[in-house]
């Protein structure tokens, strides 16, 4: 037997496995129903929310997770214990309690209605919810990046006379990269996917996946595969994109 035949042969059924679930794009559902006004408007929902969300988390998220290297363990195992509990959060249970802890009802509720703006169904609220949906995953991914990154490199390249800010743009970051990579890809599926926070905090204006839901109840499987398929061949490839962009610069 060739030494690698059952690695090769474990690799092969596991990702026949992952890949069987695209099968179901050739399912016998009928004739197929393109709703081009439907399509637009959510794809214009999703994608141009969920690029405001991304901004935000990674504005927010890059700096907090460098930060953390320099903190006590007491002080990161306590920070990321409440991301943690962010990532864990089922996401219905989330927008149940964003819903509550933005409503009429409370404090911040209260005032910002007072102010006029609405703290449900409008984008303001989509992009909320996206960020508190990926926030964490960024957060976890962008923390192990910064980790990985030589200590002893960054040291020698101060002693070389780089100040602070140098080290960081040209010898940590560059090495973290592939790390903030797959953390930001990581973010942008969770957000991008979102939906039983969604549906709670802001069902209008319809993203992808609520629209997804409003067509199979609607009209059905035929009414959804089309939305389907654009929704796999937009969402898809920027974690690819990502992945194949960091690592054409040797750190593979």
């Amino acid at each position: 037997m060739p030494k690698d035949l059952p690695r090769t042969l474990a690799l092969s059924l596991t990702a026949l496995f992952l890949l069987y679930p695209l099968w179901g794009l050739a399912s016998p559902v009928g004739h197929w129903q393109w709703d081009a006004s439907g399509l637009s408007s959510a794809l214009a929902t999703s994608f141009g929310l969920t690029g405001v969300a991304l901004a935000i988390v990674v504005a927010v998220g890059t700096p907090l997770a460098f930060s953390l290297r320099g903190a006590a363990r007491s002080t990161r195992i306590a920070f990321e214990a409440v991301v943690l509990l962010s990532v864990l959060m089922p996401p219905l249970a989330l927008g149940l309690l964003l819903a509550l802890a933005f409503g009429p009802a409370t404090a911040l509720g209260g005032l910002l209605l007072h102010l006029g703006i609405p703290t449900s169904n409008n984008p303001a609220a989509f992009v909320v919810t996206q960020v508190y949906a990926s926030l964490g995953y960024y957060l976890l991914g962008a923390q192990a990046a910064f980790e990985a990154v030589p200590r002893e490199l960054e040291q020698s390249a101060a002693l070389l006379g780089l100040a602070p800010r140098e080290v960081l743009w040209r010898i940590t970051l560059p090495l973290a990269r592939l790390g903030l990579a797959a953390a930001l890809s990581l973010a942008w599926v969770r957000a991008v996917g979102e939906f039983g926070a969604i549906m709670v905090t802001a069902y209008y204006p319809h993203g992808i996946p609520v629209q997804l839901w409003v067509d199979l109840q609607d009209q059905g499987l035929p009414a959804v595969l089309p939305l389907l398929i654009v929704f796999l061949l937009t969402a898809l490839p920027l974690p690819w994109a990502l992945r194949l962009l960091v690592g054409t610069r040797g750190y593979a």
